[in-house]
């Protein structure tokens, strides 16, 4: 054996040795197409982290379970349709009448995933639903008719929900809480951005529930009964610590009745009840009319179970022909600021 072969020889084993020969091969993303007839959640099941899903145009009847980190679902626009199908769900999500789950759990969050470029229409629950999320991402995706939510999460942080469209939805086109089922303090999601969506024909355009650290802003809100409801309770730590900014709120004047929740709706742009430290700013809110408790520009209201709202900053808002009055305070509480709004009338008087 000469002694270039000795060298190369011992070079070899020293890289074995260092694990660099034995180093595993990186997994290279992969894209599954979905063609119409075939099945949706085939692809998402058969899918690694990192890879995408691309489904192209038509419709399909069926509800998807997302439960893959990192994993992309994309359609390719509105004409790439999701509806109920006519069988019989066979997991937790059909069987709820959602149209897309999102799903980690409790102790393990489920990271990374993008929802994308799809409609989804006429589901008995929500478009899409998310619960024990983790950067997820919800873009460019149409949810009208369902008969609760278009968009809807619990348990989750760090969300985007940018440049969707919620319509014609029972409930409301937007709907992010802690959690829905049981009463608890508000947690934080570390940051969720909710921006540039167009919510039009809902009950409620946006609903943010037993939250912290979120930020509304951006978003077209029309015609719905209410525009923005930020919501808090009697738990500790407080709903709040939020910000609704820089938001065009234009008149949400359609008539709901009333649930056990709430009274009948009608007029209502942007509305705080039980929160503390919200900061709303900026916002365009212009022809929300109605005589709901609840109607006016921005309302500022006392919770129905009970605790007044405390330092919350209503700044630099431009508001016109709300009635029964651009900015409204019916909290007892002398903590929240009204400061450099521009409006023409408030009750009590003194607040523009």
């Amino acid at each position: 054996m000469t002694k270039r072969h000795i060298a190369l020889l011992l070079s070899a084993a020293v890289l074995v040795g260092a694990g660099i020969a034995a180093a595993p091969p990186v997994p290279v993303p992969r894209t599954h197409l979905v063609h119409p007839g075939q099945s949706i959640q085939q692809a998402v099941d058969s899918a690694k982290q990192g890879d995408t899903v691309l489904v192209l145009p038509g419709v399909y009847h069926e509800s998807v379970k997302v439960t893959t980190p990192g994993l992309t679902l994309r359609g390719t626009g509105r004409s790439t349709v999701l509806q109920p199908g006519s069988q019989k769900p066979a997991d937790d999500c059909g069987k709820r009448g959602d149209g897309i789950c999102v799903a980690g759990t409790k102790d393990k969050p489920l990271e990374g995933v993008t929802v994308s470029h799809l409609t989804l229409t006429g589901f008995s629950h929500a478009g899409l639903f998310a619960m024990g999320t983790d950067r997820l991402t919800v873009r460019q995706v149409t949810a009208e008719k369902n008969k609760v939510w278009g968009l809807a999460e619990e348990r989750s942080v760090r969300s985007e929900y940018r440049s969707n469209i919620a319509r014609d939805n029972g409930d409301a086109g937007l709907f992010l809480a802690n959690t829905i089922t049981a009463e608890q303090g508000a947690s934080g999601t570390d940051g969720t951005l909710i921006a540039h969506n167009r919510l039009e024909g809902n009950r409620i355009g946006v609903t943010v529930r037993r939250l912290r650290d979120l930020t509304v802003r951006s978003n077209d809100v029309t015609g719905n009964c209410a525009g923005v409801f930020v919501v808090g309770d009697e738990n500790k730590p407080r709903a709040g610590a939020l910000t609704v900014r820089d938001n065009r709120v234009v008149e949400n004047n359609r008539f709901c009745p009333a649930t056990a929740r709430l009274p009948f709706l009608q007029g209502s742009g942007i509305v705080l009840t039980g929160t503390e430290q919200t900061d709303v700013s900026g916002n365009l809110v212009v022809g929300n009319s109605g005589r709901s408790p609840l109607s006016g520009g921005i309302v500022l209201f006392k919770s129905f179970v009970g605790p007044a709202g405390e330092r919350n900053r209503v700044s630099r808002n431009v508001l016109e022909a709300n009635s029964p009055a651009d900015l409204v305070n019916q909290e007892s509480a002398t903590l929240n600021t009204f400061v450099a709004n521009s409006c023409g009338a408030s009750r009590p008087a003194g607040l523009c």
